[in-house]
């Protein structure tokens, strides 16, 4: 049985996010984890020295999470109502990093999903502060999904690559349990340069052909262009579901993902994109 991380801030977008994994999930056994926290902006010590009546402040937020958890559970029950589906509500009165990575340890947390912008996000950044946070500090793969966005089966899903990674990675898996799951396309997507690949690089690729054997899958290259346009240019072309990265710490994914966006990159919020952690972030 799975277990997924569903981190809700009670905005329509987190709740949209929540649709998603309920569709995505639909035939699977999973235990879903409802994460509401909360930090209060007066909660200081030094403000309540001054104001003691507020001690209390911790204790209606909690109640306040509680019920709203609640009733996102009582939502989605009444919206699906799938009897492989359980549900574990979780308050915290922590940072939503902070209590992310002692949910994760607590229940051996396979995936996290959740929405690109909270209730106060920035229309004209890419990526929703919280959850770009959460794809940088934590070492679990995370689905994040764009406002609005209705559930597509990923039906093809686009991995651009440098072939740059560590094929003991443990989350492939993942990558392949899709394909497998949703009877996926791989496209698998390299930026060329006029450098060919190195020995290293030709390894990776070759393990890739293998390890996806039983499944579609396309290597492409795209030629002359950096691998922003090369996502650009690919997704003009063909209609995908799923954007799939592995987050290297010092690679074209921090360029990618964590830039204001502009209008000639406003494409990327258009699809779910799954990221999963390096080997070396893993350790790190």
């Amino acid at each position: 049985m799975k277990q997924i991380l569903l981190p809700t801030d009670f905005s329509d977008n987190a709740y949209n996010a929540i649709r998603y994994a309920m569709h995505f999930f639909k035939h699977e056994e999973v235990t879903f984890y409802l994460l509401n926290t909360f930090t209060p902006v007066s909660y200081h010590a030094g403000y309540l020295i001054e104001n003691p009546t507020l001690y209390g402040l911790e204790d209606v937020a909690m109640v306040n999470s509680k019920r709203d958890i609640k009733r996102t559970e009582e939502k989605i029950r009444a919206e699906f109502d799938n009897p492989k589906h359980s549900f574990v509500r979780l308050s915290a009165f922590n940072t939503l990093i902070g209590e992310i990575e002692e949910v994760l340890e607590k229940y051996a947390i396979d995936l996290i999903v959740m929405g690109t912008k909270g209730a106060t996000g920035a229309k004209e950044i890419f990526i929703g502060t919280h959850t770009m946070y959460t794809i940088k500090k934590v070492k679990c793969p995370v689905i994040a999904v764009p406002s609005n966005f209705e559930f597509e089966a990923p039906k093809d899903v686009l991995f651009p690559t440098d072939y740059n990674f560590n094929v003991n990675n443990a989350f492939l898996p993942l990558i392949k349990e899709i394909c497998d799951k949703h009877i996926c396309r791989l496209n698998i997507l390299n930026a060329y340069y006029g450098v060919p690949l190195n020995d290293d690089q030709q390894k990776v690729k070759d393990f890739l052909d293998i390890y996806f054997k039983d499944n579609a899958h396309v290597f492409h290259i795209a030629d002359g262009m950096d691998v922003l346009e090369a996502v650009e240019d690919f997704q003009k072309k063909y209609k995908i579901n799923l954007l799939v990265m592995i987050h290297n710490k010092h690679s074209f994914f921090e360029n990618l993902l964590f830039k204001p966006v502009i209008n000639q990159v406003a494409y990327h919020t258009n699809i779910p994109f799954l990221v999963i952690p390096s080997e070396k972030r893993m350790q790190s």
